[in-house]
């Protein structure tokens, strides 16, 4: 059975938010919206293994 991955867009999204410890400053590195790192944060928050800590 294979295990579905999570999106690499979420990833990254978190990736940035976890070292810059905030939405706001991610979305102006990733050129998004706060509200777009919010939703790729819950994205992984909602996968089947153990979530990731929001930042």
């Amino acid at each position: 059975m294979a295990r579905k991955l999570p999106p690499l867009n979420a990833l990254r999204a978190f990736e940035v938010a976890a070292r810059s410890e905030n939405f706001t400053h991610a979305a102006k590195i990733l050129n998004v919206s706060q509200g777009a790192i919010s939703r790729h944060i819950a994205q992984l928050e909602s996968l089947p293994w153990p979530a990731p800590v929001r930042p």
